[in-house]
């Protein structure tokens, strides 16, 4: 019975020390917004309810180092669990980000990739009730322990009816190729070629929201 928990443990241990190389799934929590905050950018992109997954992924070794994911149903937000994405527009409650414009988006993407990263998003139009559901559990979940990104992300896709099928992961990599085999996803990835870590990206992408 002792040889499943080693595994864990090892495959845990790898995940952390992906992720601190990253330093994108293993970021400081952040205190929670004030509700009247929220409540000033409630956003809902026009179109039909979808889910977008977000996959960071190195550039050299193809390796996964954080997973999001986005919902537009109520209203659009990020899920974005023990992220490293913070902007002064963009208020924070248990790890979801809320107010996402085309414009904040973007700088969410921006903020991700740089010259050893890129950024794979991934999206399916759904139902409004499956966008509900997804809404309400991201709302649910609570704040996410650092290099658990992509165990909660895909622990909440296997609650949407529809997604059920999809394995617990501990990789953002694994997730995001388990997400492309459900019908109907549209795939692209997001390049930028500037150097330095996320701090700078985020600090950088702030900059560029707050002009």
């Amino acid at each position: 019975m002792r040889r499943p928990v080693v595994r864990l443990m090892k495959q845990t241990a790898l995940v952390l020390a992906s992720a601190a190389a990253l330093g994108a799934c293993a970021a400081e929590q952040q205190p929670d917004a004030a509700p009247e905050k929220v409540a000033a950018v409630r956003y809902r992109h026009p179109g039909p309810a979808s889910l977008t997954l977000y996959t960071v992924v190195n550039n050299n070794s193809g390796q996964g180092g954080h997973s999001a994911l986005m919902v537009n149903g109520p209203e659009r937000v990020i899920f974005d669990p023990a992220g490293s994405f913070h902007a002064d527009i963009v208020p924070e409650v248990d790890d979801v980000l809320f107010g996402i414009t085309p414009r904040v988006e973007q700088a969410y993407r921006s903020a991700h990739a740089r010259s050893a990263y890129h950024v794979v998003s991934q999206t399916i139009e759904i139902t409004p009730e499956q966008a509900e559901t997804a809404y309400r559990l991201m709302r649910a979940n609570g704040q996410v322990p650092g290099a658990f990104c992509a165990n909660a992300t895909s622990g909440i896709l296997r609650q949407v009816p529809g997604f059920e099928h999809l394995s617990s992961t501990f990789y953002p990599v694994t997730l995001s190729e388990q997400f492309a085999q459900v019908p109907g996803v549209v795939t692209s990835k997001y390049y930028e070629n500037d150097d330095g870590d996320i701090t700078e990206g985020v600090a950088r992408s702030n900059a560029d929201l707050n002009g």
